[in-house]
């Protein structure tokens, strides 16, 4: 992706604020053969970790409690201004504050005895280190550009990327 240098602050600025807005991605242990699934995080920039609501019967959940798994959060916002792919730890955490912080209508509809549900779990993932792409563009603003760029025979300059370190 062409386009004008990101630093790893705004990178990361972006990054989060964007994650707040729109907290949906695929969350995975790093390691072959397995798979990514739609995990809503709860960002927190200060410390660089993400929390996610699952329940303990699941055998994403039972792969992570086992212990010292490498995990793989990868993100794209609904604008689709953001991209990011972050590595990371990840580890159960039962942290009481943490879920009635996130705690909402929408988890809620996944534990039908509330936040005493015997299978409420959090997973915690510390994030590392990853990259992350920042377009402003827009739809059509990426066409304009991706237009531009055929009919001129340049490369489109269409955002930035930038490594970043959220550890």
């Amino acid at each position: 992706m062409a386009g004008k240098d990101l630093t790893p602050q705004e990178a990361e600025t972006e990054f989060w604020k964007s994650l707040k807005e729109s907290n949906t991605g695929m969350l995975r242990v790093d390691r072959p053969g397995e798979h990514a699934q739609p995990m809503t995080g709860y960002g927190e920039p200060e410390t660089g970790t993400i929390w996610f609501f699952t329940r303990d019967d699941t055998d994403f959940a039972q792969e992570v409690a086992s212990g010292g798994q490498a995990g793989m959060f990868t993100y794209q916002a609904k604008d689709e201004e953001v991209y990011a792919c972050v590595q990371g730890r990840l580890s159960v955490d039962q942290d009481r504050s943490r879920i009635d912080k996130y705690w909402n209508p929408v988890v809620a509809a996944w534990y039908p005895d509330g936040k005493d549900d015997p299978h409420l779990t959090l997973v915690r993932f510390d994030g590392e280190d990853g990259r992350v792409w920042v377009s402003k563009e827009g739809g059509l603003g990426f066409g304009f550009k991706v237009l531009k760029a055929n009919l001129t025979k340049t490369e489109p300059d269409v955002g930035g990327v930038s490594d970043v370190n959220l550890s």
